[in-house]
């Protein structure tokens, strides 16, 4: 009996030994849905029902938050209603009457979930409620979040049919992170907004603990709850050149839910450059050596073991006759295929570099040809 024993720990051993990433990647969380998601490329590093629709609840303000500064406003100053005053659940107290710059709203917004201030800023931006409602769906579309309706700007449970999913809210604020002032706003840990008729002002500490205590690699995010939705939440972190989003959906536990994956993905994965800037050296192509370039290098996600795993294939058009006349050669004249473990991954269009002398020349020409079209204009109007 005992040899049995023996053995059977002796084969667990090397199973460990000979899988350890496997072992590694089993992450246990307390949410119905998760996902994380690699910030550059959207790479999904790990997710539990990620696709599946539920409600969630104050997350939403991301959404309100990215229209705010997409619209330009940020600036302006809007006079709060009635309406926006009298909206149920958090709040920032805000005052009927008073004139408030857009960009306290979303730090309101952001920081303390103010639902007063959710409902301030779509009627600024939207006009209105309902059209704010549009707007919030239409970038919804473009996003590509095809699994999430928006029905209000602030998460609360007065609609069916207001619902995402992991995956959808982690592609959103994959969008938003792409603005500075959203990184700025979401990642502060408390701000100061001017309290009309006071003494004092308004001091807003932000509610996502991951940011103000709990973890230092932590850059962002926004916290959720209603009776329906439970807890939901959303948060960045970034260590060494990887950039992660973490999103749980009904987390009981989320904090620590959240710093499970980021310790996971930032354990497993590396940022690692596949193709670099500029001339393809490898291709020894008589017509293409040393003429094709990357506008960009790609860099992706990948553990030890993909690291191994990965193939680049270039594709390039046959050359053609009239191209012995390099003007004649387009600009893009084939793809590089990424391919890990025989799996396509992406694709990048390859560049022809045009001899600089003929540049010269077009552009010569050109200027010339603008100026005889300019003279000709002129003499056709008189």
């Amino acid at each position: 009996m005992r040899q049995k024993w023996l053995i059977y720990l002796l084969l667990v051993s090397l199973l460990l030994i000979n899988f350890p990433e496997a072992a590694a990647a089993s992450v246990s969380v307390s949410a119905k849905s998760a996902v994380l998601m690699e910030q550059d490329s959207g790479r999904v590093l790990f997710e539990k029902d990620a696709h599946n629709v539920r409600r969630i609840a104050s997350i939403t303000k991301i959404m309100t938050a990215v229209l705010a500064i997409e619209s330009g406003k940020m600036d302006e100053h809007t006079r709060v209603s009635e309406k926006a005053v009298r909206t149920e659940g958090s709040a920032i107290y805000l005052k009927p009457g008073e004139k408030i710059k857009l960009e306290n709203l979303v730090y309101g917004l952001m920081l303390r979930s103010g639902n007063d201030s959710a409902v301030a800023i779509a009627e600024h931006v939207g006009g209105s409620l309902e059209g704010f409602v549009y707007l919030m769906n239409q970038k919804a579309k473009e996003i590509g979040m095809g699994n999430t309706h928006f029905a209000n700007p602030h998460g609360l449970d007065d609609h069916e049919n207001h619902y995402s999913t992991a995956y959808d809210m982690a592609l959103l604020t994959r969008y938003a992170m792409k603005y500075e002032q959203y990184r700025k706003i979401s990642g502060t840990k408390v701000h100061r907004a001017p309290n009309p008729g006071e003494a004092w002002d308004r001091k807003w500490t932000n509610k996502n603990r991951l940011l103000t205590e709990l973890y230092q690699y932590c850059t962002g995010g926004k916290t959720g709850y209603t009776k329906r939705a439970k807890r939901t939440l959303v948060t960045t972190a970034t260590k060494g050149d990887l950039d992660l989003i973490a999103v749980t959906l009904n987390g009981p536990d989320d904090w620590n839910d959240h710093i499970q994956m980021f310790e996971m993905g930032f354990r497993q994965y590396d940022m690692v450059e596949i193709l670099p800037e500029g001339t393809i050296k490898s291709i020894d192509h008589p017509f293409y050596k040393k003429k094709v370039y990357l506008e960009h290098s790609f860099d992706y996600p990948l553990t030890k073991k993909e690291e191994d795993l990965v193939e680049v294939q270039f594709k390039l058009l046959h050359p053609k006759k009239q191209w012995k006349e390099t003007v004649n050669v387009p600009d893009v004249v084939g793809k590089a295929v990424v391919l890990i473990d025989g799996r396509e991954t992406s694709s990048m269009p390859i560049y022809y570099r045009h001899p600089e002398v003929k540049e010269k020349e077009k552009s010569f020409f050109d200027f010339f040809k603008h100026i005889f079209t300019a003279v000709l204009d002129v003499g056709g109007h008189g």
